[in-house]
């Protein structure tokens, strides 16, 4: 009786969920506990104690780079939480910069949260499901719909999140990008370098438009640490992901190679940013007759209608309740 109660309790539909369920957590905790075999490198040796005595002598600059408790502890599941291919971990990794997201361990983290809050919304359902739902006879759907939210939900918030903070960041830097063309232009005609006028400019967008100021800094620094100069234009055009910053650093590459004035460039180029500004700004003035006339006639008709109408109806009413047309 005792096998027959347990095989019939495995056979509901509650049962079935619970037994996938725990075959899945069992799944994942044995392959994120579980270590890689692979075959031992006989260079590793050669090559740790090198990295051992280069890191004897170096030293930290910054506090920044020092990790959590649980950044350490998700490093052990680095292969998990990252994606192995160079050309999708580069992807992955300029999208969370796009995002403002500097940190080296901002993809793995990334992908914990979107693990982390998947398996507590999995959790959370399953707990809802076995305390609430004392009804052997429901329905697969009724049984699977308050699992499968809480997970989807908690799975897809970070996505969410960092689409959010990505679409929002390149509207500002899109929003300033002219006003920072044309002080480009000031400093470039006072007789500053290409390299200061980005420096002066950072410092003086920070107040309005932080994200903008912030990658102009960056482009600054890497200058000054001696990397090249185009390609540091080259990935400060890829890290705002705007078109039109794309096409100034082609312009200022171009001007750069080929010897011509970076203030004619600058000149010409912001000339035609403000055109655009202006031609941007005249298609939404042009929109704006239709929308107020959509909520004219939203918000006014149907009042309007109801005054002029409404005694018509209510004098109908009451002949035809009367019965009769006339005295």
């Amino acid at each position: 009786m005792a096998i027959d109660t347990l095989l019939a309790g495995l056979t509901s539909p509650l049962g079935i969920i619970v037994v996938l369920t725990v075959g899945g957590l069992t799944l994942v905790l044995v392959a994120l506990t579980g270590e890689r075999t692979k075959v031992e490198d006989p260079y590793s040796k050669v090559r740790a104690e090198r990295s051992n005595a280069g890191g004897a002598q170096s030293t930290r600059l910054s506090t920044r780079t020092e990790q959590s408790d649980l950044q350490k502890k998700l490093e052990k599941y680095k292969h998990l939480l990252e994606p192995e291919g160079k050309e999708e971990k580069h992807a992955a990794r300029m999208e969370m910069i796009q995002a403002g997201y500097y940190g080296k361990t901002a993809v793995r983290d990334y992908h914990a949260a979107k693990f982390i809050l998947g398996i507590s919304g999995l959790l959370l359902g399953i707990g809802y499901v076995l305390l609430f739902s004392g009804d052997e006879e429901a329905s697969m759907l009724s049984l699977l719909l308050p699992v499968m939210a809480p997970t989807l939900i908690g799975y897809y918030i970070p996505i969410y999140w960092v689409n959010k903070r990505k679409a929002e960041r390149q509207e500002q830097i899109s929003r300033g990008f002219p006003d920072a063309l044309d002080m480009l232009l000031i400093c470039a005609e006072a007789g500053q370098s290409l390299d200061q006028a980005i420096a002066r400019v950072g410092q003086e967008l920070k107040a309005g438009y932080p994200a903008l100021a912030e990658e102009l800094e960056t482009v600054s620094l890497e200058t000054k640490a001696g990397k090249d100069r185009f390609e540091v234009l080259k990935d400060f055009g890829e890290r705002c992901g705007n078109a039109d910053i794309r096409s100034f650093v082609t312009v200022m590459i171009q001007s750069a190679t080929y010897g011509t004035s970076v203030s004619d460039a600058l000149r010409v180029y912001a000339a035609e940013m403000r055109d655009k500004r202006v031609t941007l700004a005249e298609e939404k003035a042009n929109v704006l007759p239709t929308k107020l006339t959509l909520g004219t006639m939203m918000f006014t008709v149907p009042p309007l209608l109801i005054i002029l109408v409404g005694p018509s109806v209510v004098g109908m009413m009451e002949i035809f309740a009367s019965g009769g047309v006339g005295p």
